[in-house]
């Protein structure tokens, strides 16, 4: 069972991803958890996309599918793996087809957890902190239990990060839109991709994903 899961920013994927791992006992596969011990095993391939990171550079795609690959073809992924937060491009989608075939291994499904745009950005900008003591809530989900009172230390004073403003988060989505479309194509021309609706409670979108899996 080996799967990529996608899905921008806010749809719940690490949620999803969790979930997964719990109930199947995959390796959960994220690039920055391959990087970080690739650089805290200082790998010849860790040691390179350090060199990049320390210089503020984006890591090159040949360092990147090096780290990888080599973490594709530990002993864990021989039952299966799950894969998030690569491919980013279409050219590293094409690079894992190849790798995938050279470790004698197949993608079964590409899992996209698809929710509107309109609502990503509402759960996304939500957030909001007390200036005084740095509480975070949202209006949605964490909002305080008196309105305009911080719950922790009773300040009226509250304030949004630059991050969670939703100019900021609009701009954030239309680049990642930007950069999955290609890649949503080409698995789903593949017939590999299968896209779920995100904008419902996480277990009716965990029964989906589990009929996918199963």
């Amino acid at each position: 069972m080996n799967f990529i899961l996608m899905g921008l920013p806010g749809a719940g994927k690490g949620t999803q991803a969790e979930r997964i791992v719990a109930e199947y006992g995959l390796p959960h596969i994220s690039t920055g958890d391959m990087f970080r011990a690739a650089m805290a095993n200082e790998t010849e391939l860790g040691l390179k996309a350090k060199s990049y990171m320390d210089q503020g550079a984006l890591v090159p795609d040949e360092v990147t599918n090096g780290i990888v690959k080599e973490r594709l073809a530990e002993p864990d992924t021989e039952k299966g793996f799950l894969l998030d937060g690569f491919p980013r491009t279409l050219d590293q989608a094409k690079a894992l087809d190849e790798m995938l075939a050279d470790l004698n291994k197949k993608l079964d499904a590409v899992i996209d957890i698809h929710v509107p745009e309109e609502v990503l950005v509402e759960r996304l900008a939500g957030r909001f902190m007390c200036r005084n003591c740095g509480a975070t809530y949202h209006k949605l989900f964490n909002p305080p239990k008196e309105e305009g009172t911080c719950d922790r230390c009773g300040s009226h004073d509250f304030y949004q990060r630059e991050d969670d403003k939703p100019e900021t988060v609009k701009n954030r989505l239309a680049v990642n839109i930007k950069s999955s479309e290609p890649i949503l194509t080409y698995y789903k021309d593949k017939g590999l991709l299968q896209s779920i609706d995100g904008d419902r409670d996480i277990d009716a979108v965990f029964e989906d994903v589990q009929k996918i899996i199963d």
